[in-house]
């Protein structure tokens, strides 16, 4: 098939990556705006990137359009169109692209894969063809020590997160409602540093970890785990999780017959389809950074707008960040163009105003969203800590698995 003609091509049995590019409603009225990058449709990581990032690219890019395109320094509005394949959870997959996308395709600008471990894969491309690459789902203490001066981390760090935790944590222990805090990790670069943060973040906040287990990526049962820790007698249950795991070990808890006071997960706690298949999640907590009720400019308009186009609502974490780096390139094309050493450098020297709030970056880190817990509570994952930011509080104990 000729590349000049690239068409969706659903993955075959074989395992060939789906390659497709999607034009906006004004193309052909002029050069378009030619953006690079893969997502997970098939794998483990598949979940998360077809909820935090995949609906969010494709709504940007119509907002875009419907006006007439990306506006452009000096060139007026261009329209977008994305280059992009399935790059199957595979790391290898990935970074081939980027570099076919760099090399071959020479895009105009690129956009980050989903999850941590795969933005470190193709971190290094970004750089060496000095792409500005602003990933909204990278968590990572390493950020700020890595030779990536073309990559940015939108989202909250394992020590701003874990620190978070253990805040509220502290907090219910001091109110005699919990005692005992044990801790599962997925055992990849993501729940590796969680897991290293929150030793620290609670050995300060003067709390005990009674059990610490983790898992492989792609588990397929966490029984033994949980069991384990109901006959420890743990009130506490902190999931370092993607979506999978955390939905695995959430069935299998109702399963075992296991609901402690504080369930506290990660990835995928704050996505509405995870309250929409536990009957509402009632009192469920997780990592949290957003919800449609924050005062950010744009964030009830972006929730709407949301829902409109994919008849879903966005996740109450890292969805505002996938749309808030979108907004973020906009405004740097608008005013610098499409010259990337200069987006670049006001990326590195501007606060911008998003729907997730204010973000700036230092050393590649956005340092100016703190860490935050959220739980579900009639239908919303509202932000309970911490307590400056809340728009709620918490719920202790959790009620029973519906």
């Amino acid at each position: 098939m000729s590349m000049k003609r690239r068409e969706f091509l659903k993955t075959t049995a074989g395992g060939a990556a789906a390659f497709t590019v999607l034009r906006g409603k004004a193309w052909g009225q002029a050069k378009p705006v030619r953006i690079g990058y893969t997502l997970s449709a098939t794998g483990p990581y598949s979940v998360g990137a077809g909820i935090t990032q995949g609906p969010n690219y494709t709504l940007w890019q119509e907002q875009a359009n419907a006006k007439g395109g990306l506006l452009v320094k000096g060139e007026g509005r261009r329209p977008i169109e994305f280059i992009s394949i399935d790059d199957r959870s595979e790391h290898e997959t990935a970074v081939r692209f980027y570099e076919k996308l760099a090399t071959d395709d020479r895009v105009d600008l690129m956009l980050p894969p989903w999850g941590t471990a795969m933005n470190f894969a193709v971190a290094p491309i970004a750089n060496k063809y000095g792409y500005p690459l602003l990933g909204p789902t990278a968590v990572s203490n390493k950020i700020k020590d890595l030779q990536l001066p073309y990559f940015y981390a939108l989202l909250q760090q394992p020590d701003q997160i874990m620190g978070a935790f253990a805040g509220i944590l502290k907090e219910l222990k001091a109110q005699g409602k919990i005692s005992k805090i044990a801790i599962a990790y997925v055992n990849d670069l993501f729940g590796i540093e969680l897991n290293a943060s929150a030793a620290t973040a609670l050995k300060e906040a003067g709390l005990d970890v009674v059990d610490v287990k983790s898992y492989p990526l792609g588990v397929k049962d966490l029984s033994p785990v949980l069991k384990g820790f109901k006959a420890a007698g743990v009130d506490a249950f902190v999931g370092l999780t993607y979506p999978p795991d955390n939905i695995l070990a959430t069935s299998q808890a109702k399963e075992v017959d296991w609901n402690p006071p504080v369930w506290l997960a990660a990835v995928g706690t704050a996505f509405p389809f995870y309250r929409d298949r536990f009957k509402g999640a009632e009192g469920v907590m997780g990592i949290a950074g957003w919800n449609p009720k924050v005062k950010s400019a744009g964030a009830k308009e972006y929730f709407d707008a949301h829902v409109k186009k994919h008849q879903k609502e966005p996740d109450r974490w890292a969805s505002a960040f996938a749309y808030a780096s979108l907004q973020i390139l906009e405004r740097c094309v608008a005013e610098v163009g499409l010259d990337r050493p200069k987006i670049k450098g006001m990326v590195d020297s501007t606060e911008f105003q998003t729907v997730a709030g204010p973000i700036r970056f230092v050393k590649g880190s956005n340092v100016s969203t703190p860490g935050m817990v959220g739980q579900w509570q009639k239908g919303e994952f509202e932000i309970v800590w911490p307590k400056s930011l809340a728009t709620g509080t918490p719920v202790v104990p959790k009620p029973a698995w519906a």
